[in-house]
């Protein structure tokens, strides 16, 4: 069943249980995202992804709200700039995301996205919150101080590689991500070593240990590869 409908008075058409995101993308409608990433189920919770939708007050996560016939679709308008740009400050506020002395700085997600919205300071407070670093495993670290919730090695870990080393802890601004029951990361009995994680993180939470900061691309192309292999199979 096709659905046909409006994004930024550009009339386009949605496939059965396409998303707003996934139609805005296919005709090359740039839609932020941080916690999205092809080939992992969307969970919508950075909230960069909000549109409007005339006749509704509220905002929806594109890459959650399905397409429905007659929706007028709005990407890109002054109140969700506003919307974005706070949500980018609290994330910085938040973590400590000092880009200059950040492993993937010139490679994270964040900072490209802070460069989009025109972000150059944050207008809240900084909360300085001193988390911990984890370093035990052989090959990769984690920085809490850089973790942005997204979720994305956690669900690259269950879904993709089907280990689940990865989970999350605690409720509100005390929530972290954990391996398996809050062990350190070296200690695992269920990590593979695959570092699929260290690719899905959007920001230098995440990262390989003796990497420069040039060398701290990420490469998220597996998932689709792996997606298709496992479809053809």
């Amino acid at each position: 069943m096709v659905t046909t409908f409006k994004i930024n008075e550009m009339d386009v058409s949605a496939g059965e249980g396409e998303t707003i995101l996934d139609v805005a993308r296919q005709h090359h409608i740039h839609v932020p995202t941080l916690c999205h990433l092809e080939g992992l189920t969307p969970v919508g919770a950075c909230r960069l992804c909000l549109v409007e939708v005339k006749g509704s007050a509220a905002l929806v996560p594109a890459c959650v709200t399905r397409a429905a016939e007659g929706m007028e679709i709005s990407t890109d308008s002054e109140r969700l700039q506003r919307y974005r740009r706070m949500i980018v400050e609290m994330l910085f506020a938040e973590g400590n995301h000092i880009c200059a002395v950040c492993v993937s700085n010139g490679h994270c997600e964040l900072q490209a996205l802070a460069g989009d919205l025109g972000m150059t300071h944050s207008r809240l407070g900084f909360l300085y919150r001193q988390k911990r670093i984890d370093a035990s495993h052989y090959r990769f670290a984690i920085d809490h101080n850089r973790c942005v919730l997204c979720t994305r090695c956690v669900r690259v870990c269950d879904e993709i590689e089907g280990a689940h080393t990865w989970d999350v802890m605690g409720r509100g601004i005390q929530s972290q991500v954990i391996t398996d029951l809050a062990q350190p990361w070296g200690s695992s009995s269920t990590c593979t070593n695959c570092g699929k994680c260290i690719n899905a993180c959007p920001t230098g939470a995440l990262f390989k240990k003796s990497k420069a900061v040039g060398e701290m691309e990420k490469d998220t192309h597996f998932l689709g590869y792996i997606r298709t292999m496992r479809e053809v199979k």
